[in-house]
Parts: C-alpha cells; sequence; structure tokens
C-alpha cells in the first residue's frame, strides 16, 4: 500500500509506502546497483535507476478507503529515483574524482529538468543517505531523487522566510548568511571560485556544514559550465574533509534545496544551497532526535559550532592536496 495521508495539526502529508518493508537490508552478496546484476547497464559511469520500493509512483494506487471528513488521503502520485554514483561497489563520493562526481552534477541536472517537466510535480527533491547510522540498507554508493506533488513542510518554511526577508530588506536571505559567515571567519570551512562552505551559526548539527553558490541562483539548472565542475570540487573537498576528521567513513544525511517547480517564481528571493546532517558527534558518538527534538520540534546542538567547525575546516585542509583532481 502507498499513499498520502493529511497532517491536518501540521498541514503537510505523510507518505504511507509499506511496500519499502521489502527491502533488501545491506546483502551481502549479490548487489542490483552492480554491473552484470541484470538490474543495471553493464558498464555506466553514473546512473538514474527507478526505484524498486518507491513511495512515490507515476501510476499510484487508489488510496484505502480511510478517509473522513476531518482526514484526507490522495493517490501517492510522483516519483522516486536511485542515483548510482559508480559501479564500483566499495567507494564513496569522496573517493570519487572530479571529473567523475562532474558527471553525477550532470545527472543531476538532466533528472532535474526531466522530472520538473511534469505538471504534477512540485518539489524535485535530491538527495543522499551515507551510512548505517542513518538508515542506509544499500551499500552501493548512491542517492536519491523524490519528485513530490507537493511542497514538503521544511522547505515550504524555509522558503517563506526567504521570501520575508527579501520583502523586508530587498536582499536574498541566503546571499546574506553567506556574507555573515565569511565576514565572521570562524565557522568557514572552505571556499571554491564559486561556492562556499561552512557550518552555519544557527544549525542543530555539530558537524552540520552547509555548501551555498556565492552567485544568487536558485537552481542547478542555473550552474555554469565552469560553476558544474566547481560545484563537484567542492563536494569533493567537504566529504573527504568529513572522512578525514575521525579517520572513518562519515555518516550523513545531505540534501539538495533549490526552487519548487511548476509554481510560482522564487528566483528572486530563494538560493540554491546544499545541507548535511551528519549525526556523529565523536568518532564513536552519535547525536540523536530526542524528545524535544522530534516532539517539539526544538533543535539542540551539543557542541558550539566555533569549536566544531575548526576541526572539520583543518581535516578539509588536509585532505585538499588530493581533492583538486
Amino acid at each position: 500500500m502507498t499513499e498520502l495521508r493529511f497532517n491536518p495539526l501540521l498541514r503537510d502529508w505523510t507518505m504511507v509506502a509499506s511496500n519499502r518493508q521489502k527491502r533488501p537490508n545491506l546483502p551481502k552478496g549479490d548487489c542490483p546497483f552492480c554491473p552484470g546484476s541484470g538490474k543495471v547497464p553493464d558498464t555506466y559511469d553514473v546512473y538514474a535507476y527507478n526505484n524498486d520500493f518507491p513511495a512515490l509512483s507515476p501510476t499510484p494506487p487508489d488510496p484505502d478507503p480511510v478517509a473522513t471528513s476531518l482526514y484526507q488521503v490522495a493517490p501517492a502520485y510522483g516519483k522516486c529515483e536511485v542515483i548510482l554514483y559508480s559501479p564500483d561497489h566499495t567507494t564513496s563520493l569522496p573517493e570519487l574524482s572530479v571529473a567523475h562526481i562532474r558527471k553525477l552534477v550532470d545527472l543531476w541536472v538532466e533528472r532535474f529538468e526531466s522530472l520538473s517537466a511534469n505538471p504534477n510535480h512540485k518539489y524535485v527533491f535530491i538527495f543522499e543517505n551515507r551510512g548505517p547510522e542513518v538508515g542506509v540498507t544499500m551499500p552501493h554508493p548512491h542517492g536519491q531523487i523524490y519528485a513530490y506533488p507537493y511542497i514538503p513542510q521544511k522547505l515550504r518554511v524555509e522558503l517563506e522566510s526567504c521570501r520575508h526577508h527579501h520583502d523586508e530588506t530587498g536582499r536574498c536571505l541566503m546571499c546574506d548568511i553567506n556574507a555573515d559567515e565569511v565576514r565572521v571567519g570562524l565557522r568557514m570551512l572552505t571556499e571554491t571560485e564559486s561556492f562556499v562552505s561552512y557550518i552555519p551559526f544557527f544549525t542543530d548539527y555539530p558537524y552540520g556544514a552547509f555548501i551555498s553558490s556565492k552567485r544568487h541562483v536558485s537552481g542547478i539548472t542555473d550552474f555554469t559550465d565552469a560553476e558544474r565542475t566547481d560545484l563537484a570540487r567542492i563536494l569533493k573537498q567537504v566529504t573527504a574533509g568529513m572522512d578525514a576528521l575521525f579517520d572513518r567513513s562519515f555518516p550523513y544525511m545531505m540534501v539538495i534545496h533549490q526552487r519548487p517547480v511548476n509554481g510560482p517564481d522564487v528566483n528572486e528571493y530563494y538560493h540554491f544551497h546544499i545541507e548535511f546532517y551528519p549525526p556523529l558527534q565523536t568518532k564513536d558518538r552519535l547525536k540523536f532526535l530526542a524528545s524535544s527534538e522530534s516532539g517539539a520540534w526544538a533543535p539542540c546542538n551539543p557542541t558550539a559550532v566555533e569549536a566544531t567547525a575548526p576541526l572539520l575546516r583543518a581535516a578539509i585542509e588536509s585532505r585538499k592536496a588530493g581533492t583538486e583532481e
């Protein structure tokens, strides 16, 4: 069963996807994402693969007959894709070359454009879950894309905040955040010609890095050829630094925030950026979302980011010479 259920308390939709219980859990044998599996081409560099256990579908079944005058249900319309980073089963994003990650960026652009063309899609969300600590069930290097038929609440709030800031100041909120982080400097991680990375003042994760474009653009399709390569470069720098920080594979959730699709024009006030949510506090200690964070949405960072940013910045610098190509 897959369907959408409306939460009237939060005015947001919940995806119900009981089919995802059938997903393979960290298979030790044959991998469907490896060449030779019959599921993917025998040769590829990066590849978009339709999710075998989607929460959203272009042809969803009718919802169960459980709606009432209070509770709304809707078909779980949309698209879920898996984005394979490499045919190598044991590699990861920071281990790929800049040239290879550029191919991934190009695939993200192509899929964003394709999924945006469907007028029923309202938000195209590109993301990666890395590591069993965040629930990864397939170890082969990959990310995902969800095309939602609505704008999820967190993104909706962020869009409203950016619009409000622009209405009050005439400026882009993310442009102002970038400028403040660069000016203060304490939380900066690294920068390239076209992007900046920092752990923002307000993050609730000790190593919750952002990557933001210096130029004001609202979507990945707006980047020039040089900016796409530069995005690949800074992605490698930041993720390689994360691995270097504790000398281990660094788990994270990485999400790309950009403009919605098939709706009002937000280009004037919304700004492309990438957010990381890494659960590690130390090499072997996780940050859990407990009652206050989950029940009240009251974030709590156990460490001031002015203390953690220099550690991650030093780790990025230690690997930077090996992350240019």
